[in-house]
Formats: structure tokens, sequence, C-alpha cells
């Protein structure tokens, strides 16, 4: 399919129509933004709190603060797990956890409430409480939802830090954060490989005097010579003294959850601060609406918890709606490429949460591993990074069955929860993510703030505070207040984007990634888009490059299907593509073939760091790189 021709339009099953929890999304979207009180209340109303609020939404302009639920008390941890054991759900699978070495471990709520009691009890021993920090260090692992659920518990404030990060990354965030415990294991494991987290740890922490405890919990069956400071788990569950159930601590609207550290351009990575109450609502909202989470469901999300998307949805947002959640540790493609059809066939999912990066990576090593498994139990897709392109989308769909509703999603760490996405009932364009989500009031602007004509790149603005809106940056609100002032009286993404006449999205990557040739607007994602429906393209990454004439001119980096590396196609072949799929002012001037383009863990391409060493310009910070 051409990348420039209009997409097409998937219209849902009538069964699906029939059984989605919004039937009718233009009637809902309408009444959540006349009355959005009402709307986000109504919700609110399913979760429990210790004070029931009377108020919804505090919201301070001048500040640019929202304060959800702003009476109210409750606690996110006695949501997603105490209110399910309450009602009767002690025995349902909350957790199934599949380990890089083949390992797989079952939780159900009962037992998870009961192994986070026992965590919270041994921070609480270490002196941790409401509003202490702690950093947690650790692979995705069942003991990894465990710490920050405990975390949670206790209204202390929980930092995840990816346990594939180096250890000068791991002590940038933690001398930012400045935890009072740091939570690690002796190791975890990726593609088979060892690796050895707690020294990784051990030389970041170094000199660090706000780090009174450093937690380490076992992951293989050996004796650790400990360091001073350094306290083993299964020794603290003997000597703590288990009085009572410990109950989940009330918090307010305004108490943090989490800082979770996220790259800037320049500079050190900034700490974005999620508070409790609002966070719960949003990601509780977004995860029963979007996926239409249901008891039969088994939800399965390839992100780790290291990342705003594993906190959103894979730990907190299916807790809440009591689904039973697939973790999984390790890489889909290791031990084989088969490795999430296999998981999706034993463990019977029907919700899969994944990225562009893992639908492009799945196409390139073909169709028989989807096609060799049972895949039958799926009922929802999504999609969570970057824009899943209108080829990988079509893949994606097809060995899935052809009939699946894709949930392509649009969010940032800063906004917490899904923004912009399709829902089960709604009609689909392939390489759209859709209109926003009820209650959300999105738009793409100028310059000045004023909305563009369909058809035409602006950037994507939130106008009205949502729930899980972060609540600042920590320690720097001034960085906070950059995103309410870059353009004034709105939330301001840094994302470009274009919407067509029938309000759909179409996202084209950060505003540094439109390119201007001779004044014309291109973005990033639209050239890699053409570029990857060439038969021996995998992926690829586009910049713009600084040039007298023109402006900018176009450079492209691809990276070959694995058939095609003996034979990779002339450049003049790959840029006469792009012209055939977008015309000439998009064909590439400068064409490099690489064996792989630099990304984030979570999976979207890096491509300011390519600019920068195109450009020979500083890189900024690169601890969120995989490789």
């Amino acid at each position: 399919m051409s990348s420039s021709s209009k997409p097409s339009l998937f219209v849902p099953d009538p069964a699906t129509l029939r059984k989605s929890r919004v039937p009718d999304y233009d009637g809902l979207y309408a009444a959540s933004v006349a009355d959005p009180e009402s709307f986000w209340g109504n919700l609110a109303k399913d979760l429990h709190f210790t004070k029931v609020p009377s108020r919804i939404l505090d919201w301070n302009p001048k500040t640019f603060q929202g304060r959800w639920l702003p009476d109210a008390e409750g606690n996110i941890c006695d949501n997603a797990l105490d209110r399910h054991v309450r009602e009767g759900f002690a025995n349902k699978a909350a957790l199934i956890w599949a380990g890089d070495r083949g390992e797989e471990e079952i939780y159900t709520y009962g037992r998870l409430l009961d192994q986070t009691v026992r965590f919270a009890h041994v921070l609480k021993s270490l002196g941790v409480g409401k509003g202490d920090r702690v950093s947690i260090f650790l692979p995705p692992t069942p003991a990894q939802v465990i710490a920050m659920l405990a975390c949670a518990r206790l209204g202390a404030i929980h930092s995840v830090v990816f346990s594939g990060f180096s250890a000068s990354a791991l002590r940038s965030r933690l001398e930012d954060f400045e935890p009072r415990v740091l939570v690690t294991a002796e190791c975890g494991y990726r593609r088979g490989k060892r690796i050895p987290l707690l020294e990784t740890a051990r030389t970041a922490r170094k000199g660090l005097s706000s780090i009174a405890t450093t937690l380490i919990v076992p992951r293989e069956e050996t004796s650790l010579s400990l360091e001073p400071g350094e306290r083993v788990l299964p020794d603290l569950l003997k000597e703590v003294r288990f009085s009572g159930s410990l109950p989940p601590v009330p918090v307010s609207c305004d108490d943090p959850l989490f800082v979770l550290y996220t790259s800037g351009t320049t500079g050190k990575p900034k700490g974005v601060v999620h508070v409790q109450l609002g966070y719960m609502l949003g990601t509780y909202a977004t995860s029963r609406m979007i996926f239409d989470l249901r008891d039969s469901d088994v939800y399965f999300c390839v992100a780790d918890p290291g990342w705003i998307t594993g906190h959103s949805y894979i730990v907190y947002g299916p807790l809440l709606n009591r689904a039973t959640v697939l973790l999984s540790e390790g890489t889909p493609e290791y031990p084989d490429a088969g490795r999430h059809w296999s998981l999706i066939e034993r463990h019977r999912v029907s919700v899969y949460y994944s990225t562009p990066t893992t639908i492009r990576l799945q196409m390139r090593f073909g169709e028989t591993w989807p096609a060799g498994r049972d895949l039958s139990s799926l009922r929802i897709l999504g999609s969570v990074g970057e824009p899943l392109n209108p080829e990988a989308w079509h893949w994606f769909h097809r060995v899935t069955g052809g009939h699946l509703p894709i949930m392509d999603t649009w969010w940032q760490t800063e906004t917490g929860m899904i923004m912009v996405t399709p829902l089960p009932s709604t009609p689909e364009k392939p390489g759209s993510a859709g209109r926003p989500f009820p209650g959300v009031v999105a738009d793409i602007v100028d310059a000045t703030g004023k909305s563009v004509a369909p058809g035409e790149t602006g950037t994507v603005v939130i106008r009205t505070p949502w729930p899980s809106m972060f609540r600042t940056v920590f320690r720097d609100p001034d960085r906070y207040r950059k995103y309410w002032t870059e353009i004034p009286g709105v939330f301001f993404s840094g994302d470009s984007a274009r919407k067509d006449e029938d309000g759909y999205f179409f996202f084209l990557g950060r505003v540094d990634d439109v390119i201007k040739v001779a004044g014309h607007r291109l973005g990033t994602a639209e050239i890699e888009s053409a570029l990857i429906t060439h038969p021996k393209i995998a992926e690829a990454a586009a910049i713009g490059k600084p040039d007298e004439l023109r402006g900018e001119i176009i450079k492209v980096f691809v990276v070959l299907h694995p058939h095609a590396t003996l034979a990779p196609p002339p450049h003049d072949e790959i840029r006469t593509h792009v012209r055939s799929e977008l015309g000439g002012i998009a064909e590439p001037h400068e064409v490099e073939i690489v064996i792989s383009l630099p990304k984030t863990r979570s999976g979207k391409i890096m491509r300011r760091v390519l600019k920068a060493r195109e450009l020979g310009l500083p890189e900024g910070d690169l601890s969120t790189l995989e490789d």
C-alpha cells in the first residue's frame, strides 16, 4: 500500500460492537468533554477510597497544577490487590511470569497480596514510611512488581530504574532521587546471558550517603559476600515480625506514587512525578475501556515495568481491573523468533499489547512463526512507542487472524495514561492512532497555538487537565512550567502530527523529527513508512541535514532484511522507491545502509542521536539506548 494513499477504514465486526463497553464513541466523547467531572467521577465510583471524594478536580491555570480527587484519601495498592481479595477473587491468577531461561510462575491475587505485605513489612523495618524514597533496580520478575506495590502500600515513593542500564546511568538517577533504600538483585537474564545487577548497583551507589540500605532479592541459589549496608531479603523476612496485615496507608491527592526518569535531548534525565490518586483513576479507566478487560482475559504487554508503559499497563492499570497479567522477561526473538507467539498459545492470551519495533522484528522473521501457533485466543491487539506504520499494521492484523482490532496508542511518560487511541468499537485507519480518549481534549496547533486545518502538520497539545497528568519534574519546577508555557495555556507534547477530516490523528514523531525541504514539511515517519515498503528493507530512520539552498535535505539510514544483506539494493533504487511512494519532494538525498539503528529500550528510534553524529554535535543523554 502506498504511504501516500488514503488509509483504509477497518470497521469492527458486529459482535465486537455489541460486546464493547463503549458502543457509541462519538456520544460518549461529546458528553465527556461537556461535563468531564461527571465522566471521571462516575469512573472513580468503581474504586475504593477511605475518604470518598466529593469533588473531582481543582485546576490552577496559573501554576498548571491539577489536583484530582482533591478531598479524597485512598491507596492504589489497596485497589490493585486488597479490593479484589475482599470481593472473593483471592484464587484468581493475577500474575503469570515467564522467565528468560524458561521459568514460569503463577501468583494469585491472594499470594501477590501476601508477598506484597511481607515486602512492605521489610521496607518498614528498614525505616521506610510515607513519603520516603526507594529506588528499584530489578529485572522484570515478580519481585519487581511486588516491590513497587509494597512501596505504594506504605505511601512511599518508588523510582524504578530499568535493569539494562549501566552503572553511570543508574548513578545519575540515584544522585538526583536520593533514595533511602536501593532494591536490587544479584543478577538478571537477557537472551540467556547473565546480567550482573549487584555489581552494577555497587558501582553506582559508591559515595552516595542517602542510601542507608541496599536490599538484595536473590535470583540464584548462591551465598553472597555482603558489603556494609547490604541486606538479603530472605534473611529480613525471617527477622521481621509480621504483626497484623499492615493495612495500606491512606494517601491524599498530592502524595507522590513514583518518580520515573525519562531522557531529555540534553543534560541529565528528568524525573517525572506522578501522584497516587489521579494516576490511579487514569490508568484504571484507560485499561478498562481501551483493552476492554474482563475476568476471562489473559493480558500480555511486552514492555518492561521499568518504563512508563510497564508502570501503567503491566502493573497498575491491569491489576486495578483485576486482570490476569503475563509478565515476560527477555526478548521476542530468544530462544527463537516464536517466543511471543508460543507464550500467547500456551497461556491463551486474549489481549496482546506490543510495540512497532517488536512487530517489525517479527516481520523480519516471517509469517511461519505466527502461522505455526494457535492464536485463536486473541481478542484485542495493541501497539505503543512510536507510530505503527501501515505496512506493519497490515502484517500484524493479517498474521493474527485478520479480524482483530488494533489499539495503536499515543501517550507519554508525562501523561501517565493513553491519550489518543482507537477503542475496540471504533473504526480504525492503519497508520493512525485514532482519536482522543474520552475526557481528553487533544489538538494540533501551529507555533501560536492556533488549531491547524485538516491535513496540515502541527504540534500536539492537550488543552484541559486529565487524571494521570504528572504533577511536576522532581526538584526542577521550572522544567515543569516549560511544558505549559511553550505554547501558553496548553500542555506542549513536543510531538508533531496531522489530523484528517474525520478527526483521526497521524503522529509523525517529535517536533524536531519534521524535515523542512524547500518549504515543505515532511514527517520522518512518513518517509520511513515509505522506505520499509521496499521488499529488502526491514527498518529505516530519516533525518534532516542543513542545506543552504533547500533549508534541509533528507538522509536515510536503512536496515536490510537478512535475506537481502548479500545483495543490497543500490542507493538509486531506494531513492526511486521513496519517490514513487511519496513524490519527488520526499526523495532522499543521501542513503546509508547500517546494521542497526539506535533505539531506546522501549523501542523508539533515537533520530536525534543519528543527527548529532552526522553533524558532529553533542549527543545528549544516551542512558536509555538499548545498545
